[in-house]
């Protein structure tokens, strides 16, 4: 998988903002970035500090681009483009001078003016602290009411070629209506395709074609019928349980006339209880890796790190991020 984004990024190279520049495993990735011809990493911080912590560490970061909120030369017009896109808020130039000493929101700002087309964050802070940001300065894309969260999860087959899947929403929205979750879906969908999927949903339930009833059921079968109507050209079956969505036998005797059903990849969840517990049941027994959560629904992508990562997980979601990039 990785392959084929890193020459989707050769062919047209991206620059991606790092917020945490003396973070030791942001250092890590971003030396083996900048060792790389596809990807331009870009360090916030006081320069001093972020390379008496590469050398400390061992990690050559020699000509990577680094910048100090409070040095950065265009930062007056950051403030006054800060100014406009909250006007509505009554932000002062003072109050913006003050949130942009805030690498979260100096570095939303950077993608927001052309300085770097993506962002990758959170490593020492929390989601909210991440798509706060993003949901003020970035916005949502026209058309779209949220931002919603997806996971790629890989694993190798037998036969040595990968399988790879999309979950969603697993991190963002604790409980989505219909409508939210058309958007989930169809935002997944366009995800997954970037990954090499070709996108086959499934509306999850713990029911199949109304062998179940309740609230949720009627929720997850809405929501694939708004979403059929409004993508119809794409391939999608709900309400499913999982055996249904992804197991051939139990398919044709649960719901033997869906083409999806037994063959699903995009996987859409009810609520972030399931989205959530669900994706890790993937990772840690199913013995899938686990690349996300990965915003949907912004104008740019900024995209989340768990601050247990490693450098490696770093690496790969900048990889991952960059090339969602337009």
């Amino acid at each position: 998988m990785f392959g084929k984004l890193i020459d989707i990024l050769r062919k047209n190279p991206k620059t991606i903002v790092f917020t945490e520049g003396t973070d030791k495993r942001i250092l890590e990735a971003s030396s083996r970035l900048l060792a790389s011809n596809f990807l331009k990493p870009i360090l916030i911080g006081k320069p001093e500090e972020v390379h008496e912590v590469a050398a400390g560490s061992g990690f050559n970061i020699n000509g990577i681009t680094i910048i100090d909120p409070d040095n950065y030369d265009r930062f007056e017009d950051m403030v006054e483009l800060f100014c406009e896109l909250r006007k509505s808020k009554g932000v002062t130039p003072d109050d913006a001078r003050r949130i942009l000493s805030h690498s979260n929101y100096f570095g939303t700002m950077l993608v927001k003016m052309g300085e770097a087309h993506a962002l990758l964050g959170g490593a020492t802070y929390s989601t909210a602290d991440t798509v706060r940001p993003a949901l003020q300065l970035i916005k949502t894309k026209p058309g779209k009411s949220i931002v919603s969260s997806c996971f790629i999860l890989v694993r190798e087959r037998a036969t040595g070629d990968n399988e790879v899947i999309a979950m969603a929403d697993c991190a963002i929205n604790i409980n989505p209506t219909e409508d939210e979750l058309v958007d989930i879906a169809l935002e997944a969908a366009e995800c997954a395709k970037t990954f090499g999927i070709d996108p086959k949903i499934a509306f999850l339930s713990y029911s199949t074609h109304g062998s179940g009833k309740g609230e949720d059921v009627d929720k997850m079968k809405n929501a694939f019928e708004k979403a059929r109507v409004k993508a119809p050209d794409i391939p999608m079956e709900g309400e499913l349980q999982f055996d249904a969505a992804v197991a051939p036998r139990v398919a044709r005797s649960k719901c033997p006339d869906s083409t999806v059903a037994g063959h699903a990849n995009t996987f859409i969840f009810p609520d972030i209880n399931a989205g959530n517990i669900g994706y890790k049941i993937a990772q840690r027994l199913g013995g899938f890796d686990a690349y996300g959560p990965i915003l949907l629904g912004l104008n740019a992508p900024i995209n989340d790190l768990s601050r247990g990562c490693n450098a490696s997980e770093v690496y790969s979601m900048a990889i991952v991020t960059a090339a969602l990039a337009d």
